[in-house]
């Protein structure tokens, strides 16, 4: 099992493979894609990288049903 961790997030590289990315940032990226800059930017300033998978992709389909 690989313990390489994300750098930025510290969370293992592999949950972010598991999304289909390399790391954080791609992970993030991709995420900017489909919701927008705007939005993910705003989350990510207050939420940490533990709810990159959790609270994150839930406010931004809260918010995404608003539109």
């Amino acid at each position: 099992m690989d313990t390489t961790k994300d750098k930025d997030s510290g969370i293992l590289i592999s949950r972010y493979e598991e999304e289909g990315c390399r790391n954080r940032a791609e992970y993030l990226d991709m995420l900017r894609e489909d919701y927008g800059a705007d939005i993910v930017d705003a989350l990510t300033s207050v939420l940490p990288p533990s709810e990159d998978f959790d609270g994150l992709i839930t406010e931004l389909q809260d918010q995404s049903n608003y539109y």
